[in-house]
């Protein structure tokens, strides 16, 4: 299930990409699929260990084109271990929420973004999110749980701040808000409630067939109530007389 639309966020074989704070993977192996020069970056070492396992895994089974390479490493993405301007493109996708220092993680990823290349962030959306918080403190009061609910406005204003120039956005995963809703209100810890035990039937079932009913259906949903704030931004080039 991808939260980055790749028709919006274009792709090149040979792209450096860093996904950072990969978790269990899913936009780093869409991105080696498309040939690129991956590096799959978390702090939790279980995940990336997985994540390294399925990497070999796509390469055994010929899933990545000649040319496409894979890392995944644990790290820190208030320190990352990679020089300035090392990656064509970068993505960050739910993580800055859990993050206490935001502008850190931005100042972090612009650096090791080079000049004119891409980043995508994405975000829980403020309205189904704050459903959700309003719904259960178990939904957001653990460690390493969401601490802040961002407006769309505020995460775009703190991307100019870094540097980013935004230049796209949208809301992803209008399907799922509903089942958010639905495991606040019995439980985000209950899976056997009757209701979250169907809702959760009909996402399985639309990830692997991905009906025409189902597509149609998030797609309208997706302005309305999406659980995902989606924004796209590239790094300007210095103006030549800065550069030097």
């Amino acid at each position: 299930m991808l939260t980055v639309d790749f028709s919006r966020f274009p792709l090149a074989p040979g792209d450096r990409v860093l996904d950072l704070g990969c978790g269990a993977g899913r936009h780093a192996f869409e991105c080696y699929r498309r040939g690129a020069q991956v590096v799959a970056l978390d702090r939790n070492a279980d995940e990336i260990r997985e994540v390294a396992k399925w990497f070999a895994a796509m390469e055994e089974a010929g899933e990545a084109p000649a040319g496409a390479t894979a890392t995944a490493m644990e790290g820190d993405a208030l320190a990352l271990p990679f020089p300035d301007d090392s990656f064509d493109v970068v993505i960050i996708s739910e993580v800055m929420e859990h993050i206490p220092d935001d502008k850190g993680v931005l100042a972090e990823m612009v650096r090791v973004l080079r000049p004119g290349g891409r980043i995508a962030v994405t975000v829980p959306r403020y309205g189904p999110e704050k459903i959700c918080w309003a719904l259960s403190d178990a939904y957001h009061e653990v460690e390493g749980g969401h601490i802040r609910i961002y407006r769309g406005d505020e995460l775009l204003a703190k991307m100019r701040a870094a540097g980013l120039k935004p230049y796209g956005t949208h809301h992803a995963h209008g399907l799922h808000s509903p089942y958010w809703w639905l495991k606040c209100a019995f439980g985000v810890d209950n899976d056997q409630a009757l209701p979250v035990k169907a809702f959760h039937k009909l996402l399985v079932w639309d990830i692997m067939k991905k009906p025409l009913a189902t597509r149609v259906a998030e797609q309208a949903l997706n302005p309305l109530i999406g659980k995902s704030f989606v924004a796209y931004a590239t790094k300007p080039h210095l103006p030549e007389a800065a550069a030097k």
